[in-house]
């Protein structure tokens, strides 16, 4: 397949208006959604938002590459599209971008365009031919140009293969003449720019369509400058291709690792080895190669059988954004169990309404759903998997046991968040104190040492310092909870319903629903008021985006208006996601209109003693409400309210 084949010129855009970066994509984003190649355009640059989000893809050079794979997408098309003014892009060399190819991959597709793509990803690293491209005035010229450089790469590509293979043979048959006594030194060293050196290297980026082959690339160009053989691996929406072989990890002198997602580490145990990440490949590929090859890198351990890794710059973001990280791994492996317990215990509870508390279908629902089932492993894997985020595997059991403890003892949710951080930080301090030990006794750490001691560590700590400390506040949370005056509860429902609505999702969300799940799982009255005034404020957002876009059409596009009757199911499923795409697209009057109507929702919760005995299910378990025709009120003035503002404040679409 020729590149041009997905670089149509009906969707060429020679002369790009915008000067701003959510502006240029939305341009692009149009001409795409135009010529049909696209079937919901909000959707797509949700997708394209996300991935700016883990790192522009303004790759620096004057070039920027948004790209997607997503169900939006019909057919595979890259949008070429060029600006005489400039646009920031928060390029990584931060100059301003000057040609872009939006790149809109389908999901579920063939290979083939997948390799077209890295085939026009690997061209964009040229600066010879990026200056001919910016001299191009027609789409036609443009289309001529990537032939002919296609068809040259081919060629050079062609060559360089029939030569690997002559090179192959050469040393097939040279194999047998030598000595063998090639040391590994002398064949993978070479820091002194001996022409034998050489190195490994794995390139990956979260949608594995551009910037994995750019980097392999830039990579390959700059090794052999240098006169340094490399083999690259890349992870890249095919899967893993050239993947590396034992023997050439072997004789590596350094391996480089730019990488944006987890790859497979576990192979390179005992190798210096550079973590950085996918751009730094494409724009520091010299440095890399020569850090690389003079050893000049952190020896890679694997503990406890750990797969695979995040970069290292990944982890750059504070103790915030680690702790974060940590907690939402621990919820994120707790909510199936919340989500599955909870909805068999709410069905249970609209049994015993019809057929009483004897029935043996509530009986048995209780029994798979609540404490002796799905409930009783929400605060063991929590803990687990938060141990396990910070500590790998050998902290895994450690912090499942600590929330275990935490369960039994009431120090409840409290208790288990201390529980997994604390195996975690158990389990990297072992390490290091265990770093000491002779090499032979290494295969025992992550079997015996870690595990054993690890957990003695916090069983311990747990049963005599966490265990009452967090027993007592969490029994005192409980008690005020239950002893809260009218007004303070309806406070504390306006926060927890606002907070829903502030990144949908997000840090604010999902703390208010740890909060509430906290307060579910805990022994008091009021556990079903929280979540009652979390699950009103959750719901009210895209209730509020279908209503707008029901209300207010003139102000909405046709693939918007779509969408948000979709908000409607989503809406009354308890699914705040659904407003994300129209919040991306008009943060400030989505978010402030759905944080008012939120509040109001949580809030009118809580006036009005509404208890909702399910930590989820919207609609579908608003029956087992002590108020159901309230709560279900309280969810529609929010959402009118929310909705209402959104439609008038929302300027009308533009006439062409």
């Amino acid at each position: 397949m020729r590149i041009t084949d997905l670089m149509i010129q009906d969707t060429m855009i020679m002369d790009l208006k915008a000067v701003t970066k959510e502006a240029a994509i939305d341009e692009l984003i149009a001409s795409l959604a135009a010529s049909g190649r696209i079937n919901d355009p909000v959707l797509f640059k949700e997708m394209i938002l996300k991935r700016e989000a883990e790192s522009s893809t303004g790759i620096g050079g004057g070039i920027a590459m948004p790209h997607a794979k997503t169900k939006a997408v019909n057919q595979p098309t890259v949008v070429f599209a060029k600006s005489s003014k400039g646009v920031e892009f928060e390029a990584l060399d931060g100059e301003a971008a000057y040609v872009f190819f939006m790149i809109a991959a389908p999901e579920g597709a063939g290979n083939t365009h997948l390799r077209t793509l890295a085939a026009l990803s690997r061209l964009l690293i040229d600066a010879e031919f990026i200056g001919k491209l910016m001299d191009t005035k027609t789409p036609e010229e443009v289309t001529e140009l990537f032939d002919t450089k296609q068809a040259e790469e081919e060629a050079v590509k062609a060559e360089k293969e029939a030569a690997r293979i002559r090179e192959e043979a050469k040393k097939e048959t040279e194999k047998h003449e030598e000595s063998g006594s090639h040391s590994e030194a002398a064949i993978s060293t070479g820091a002194d720019g001996n022409e034998n050196a050489f190195v490994v290297a794995v390139t990956a980026c979260p949608t594995g369509i551009a910037h994995t082959f750019m980097a392999e690339d830039a990579l390959k160009k700059k090794a052999q400058e240098m006169g340094v053989e490399i083999r690259v691996e890349t992870n890249g929406s095919e899967g893993a291709q050239n993947v590396l072989t034992e023997e050439e990890i072997r004789r590596a002198a350094g391996v480089i690792i730019a990488a944006d997602k987890n790859v497979e580490m576990a192979r390179f145990n005992g190798k210096p080895v550079l973590q950085r990440p996918v751009s730094d490949g494409i724009r520091k590929s010299e440095e890399l190669i020569r850090k690389a090859v003079s050893g000049d890198a952190p020896i890679y351990r694997s503990e406890g059988g750990a797969a695979a890794t995040q970069p290292k710059d990944a982890e750059k973001g504070g103790i915030g954004k680690k702790v974060y990280k940590d907690l939402m791994n621990g919820i994120s492996h707790m909510l199936p169990f919340v989500v599955g317990g909870g909805i068999l215990l709410a069905i249970s509870f609209l049994i015993e309404q019809l057929a009483g508390e004897d029935h043996p279908l509530f009986q048995l629902l209780q029994t798979i759903g609540g404490g002796d089932g799905a409930f009783h492993f929400l605060i063991p894997v929590l803990a687990g998997f938060i141990a396990l985020s910070i500590g790998d595997r050998p902290a895994l059991m450690p912090g499942m046991v600590g929330g275990l403890m935490a369960l039994n003892s009431n120090s409840g949710f409290l208790g288990g968040l201390a529980a997994g951080f604390l195996a975690g930080y158990v389990v990297i301090l072992l390490r290091k104190a265990f770093a000491g030990l002779p090499r032979t006794l290494d295969g025992l750490k992550p079997i015996l040492l870690y595990p054993v001691v690890g957990l003695l560590i916090t069983g311990t700590v747990m049963f005599y310092l966490f265990d009452p400390f967090f027993s007592w506040i969490n029994l005192g949370l409980v008690d005020i909870l239950n002893n809260l005056g009218t007004g303070n509860a309806v406070i504390l429902g306006l926060i927890l319903g606002g907070m829903m609505s502030i990144d949908m999702g997000g840090p604010f969300n999902k703390a208010a629903y740890a909060f509430a799940i906290g307060v579910f799982t805990s022994s008091g009255n009021t556990n079903g008021a929280m979540m009652a005034a979390v699950m009103a404020g959750g719901m009210v957002p895209p209730l509020a985006i279908a209503l707008a876009t029901t209300l207010f059409k003139h102000k909405f596009t046709e693939q918007e208006r779509k969408s948000g009757l979709t908000n409607y199911v989503m809406g009354l499923s308890f699914i705040t996601e659904g407003a994300i795409p129209f919040a991306a697209a008009d943060p400030l009057r989505v978010l402030t209109s759905c944080i008012l109507g939120s509040a109001v929702a949580g809030g009118l919760t809580q006036l009005w003693s509404i208890n909702v005995p399910a930590p989820h299910g919207g609609i579908f378990v608003a029956a087992l409400a002590n108020h159901a025709l309230l709560f279900l009120l309280a969810v529609v003035i929010g959402a009118v309210l929310s909705g209402m503002l959104l439609g008038m404040w929302k300027k009308p679409l533009e006439r062409k």
